[in-house]
């Protein structure tokens, strides 16, 4: 029996890949028993954040990781094709849809035996993979604190509100993407220069939840708006604001800053404010987001809020398979292991299955190739310095350099600019990524 604690993304991916390869799983989820300050269900692989697994650019790292997770029948990538929303050249989903999907497939599966419990002190006498996210409880972190002898890291994360779609004035904001990449998908609601500047002031002037431990650090990936915009009044035009791309139908012109809503439902009735996480107070949030042309009438069926995560020092405690390297029958997956974003922690549970599959066979431990996305996040886990160390996404600049000469920049510079080098660098990561995985999955039958 393996035993597997924690059923979001990471859990569910590797229930099901450990089910699928004939072992009995058991797995624990302490919700609706014990619930976090940010899950609000009691179903699989719950997005409490996000709604979205990133670009579906084949040649970004995001699109080099789907591809390599859809060789491995990966169920998350899966439930999400078959519940996705329009979102332009991103792979977004309906959430609940997409919960009740994965829920299913793992309730329904043979192997799988479903406990609401909560896990405080695992027995270690079955392999167990510990994929309890970034909100583990606190017993059990504590538990895990105890034996890997490393204390835990904190960070603070925020949530972006959700508005109904059909309070927002398309008088004013109108539909499309940036680029018009992907499809009109996006709402977006243009704000000119006075505008950004009053929106501006009342969020910096607005008021915020007090956070309970002022040591701790946000995650830069992650901030919230009004902490971006602390950092300077232009911070925002920047980021989540940033107009370039999109030509506002009644003027042909990028507007002076835009607030871009994504689809969150299949119904397409709600929408959620693209990179607006935020630490604001409810109240603040309703005041201050009405200054936005188009939301000036917005009815929120979910205001944004902030709370702590939790991970593990990586590279102290894990080999790059995520076994605890000083614990037998231990691995860690998920964000609980210091990656960051959904898609890369259902590829942290694809792997710890890979891992313990082979664990329980008695073979040796087969880590990644570092020239496959995964395996260089993996290999970035066990190897990055302590010190500094920090959660982390899916990045072409984890991979091992290319060749020289394997991409013509010279040349590709001349005719295409900057971005022919980049596609053709992404493409030529693709192609070895997926050429190494093959060999990798051969090697491991």
């Amino acid at each position: 029996m393996i035993h597997i604690i924690g059923a979001g993304l990471a859990g569910s991916e590797a229930a099901w890949q450990l089910a699928n390869r004939g072992h009995e799983v058991l797995l624990t989820e302490m919700r609706p028993h014990c619930t976090t300050p940010a899950h609000t269900t009691d179903q699989a692989a719950e997005m409490v954040c996000s709604n979205s697994f990133k670009s579906d650019d084949p040649n970004s790292a995001t699109g080099i990781l789907k591809a390599e997770m859809k060789r491995m029948d990966s169920l998350i990538l899966r439930c999400a094709e078959a519940t996705r929303v329009p979102a332009g050249n991103s792979l977004a989903v309906d959430r609940a849809a997409f919960s009740a999907e994965v829920t299913r497939a793992l309730k329904t599966h043979p192997n799988i035996r479903w406990e609401t419990a909560q896990a405080t002190r695992p027995d270690l006498g079955h392999p167990t993979i510990l994929a309890t996210g970034p909100l583990t409880s606190d017993p059990l972190a504590a538990w895990l604190s105890e034996i890997t002898g490393c204390g835990r890291l904190h960070f603070y994360d925020a949530i972006a509100p959700i508005t109904d779609r059909d309070s927002v004035d398309m008088e004013i904001a109108w539909m499309g993407a940036r680029y018009d990449k992907g499809g009109p998908d996006f709402i977006n609601c243009p704000l000119d220069k006075p505008q950004y500047e009053t929106f501006l002031d009342a969020l910096l002037s607005a008021e915020r939840t007090p956070l309970h431990d002022l040591d701790t650090p946000y995650f830069e990936a992650c901030l919230p708006i009004e902490v971006m915009a602390d950092r300077g009044r232009e911070t925002l035009r920047h980021g989540p604001m940033k107009p370039v791309g999109l030509d506002d139908p009644r003027t042909g012109r990028w507007p002076h800053a835009v607030v871009q809503l994504r689809q969150d439902t299949l119904a397409g009735e709600h929408f959620n404010l693209v990179g607006f996480q935020t630490r604001l107070k409810w109240g603040a949030q309703k005041e201050v987001f009405k200054l936005i042309p188009g939301l000036a009438h917005a009815e929120f069926v979910r205001y944004g809020s902030i709370h702590r995560n939790t991970y593990i020092q990586a590279p102290s405690i894990l080999d790059s398979t995520l076994h605890v390297k000083l614990i037998p029958n231990l691995w860690v997956a998920g964000q609980l292991s210091g990656v960051e974003g959904y898609l890369e922690s259902a590829a942290g549970g694809l792997a710890a299955a890979f891992a313990v599959d082979r664990a329980a066979k008695g073979l040796p431990a087969l880590p990644f190739p570092k020239e496959t996305v995964l395996g260089s996040l993996l290999h970035y886990l066990a190897n990055a310095s302590a010190k500094d160390f920090g959660p982390t996404n899916a990045m072409i600049g984890l991979l091992p350099p290319l060749a020289e000469g394997e991409v013509d920049v010279r040349g590709l510079k001349r005719s295409g600019g900057l971005r022919a080098v980049k596609a053709a660098k992404g493409a030529a990561h693709r192609q070895r990524a997926l050429a190494s995985l093959e060999m990798h999955l051969k090697e491991s039958d």
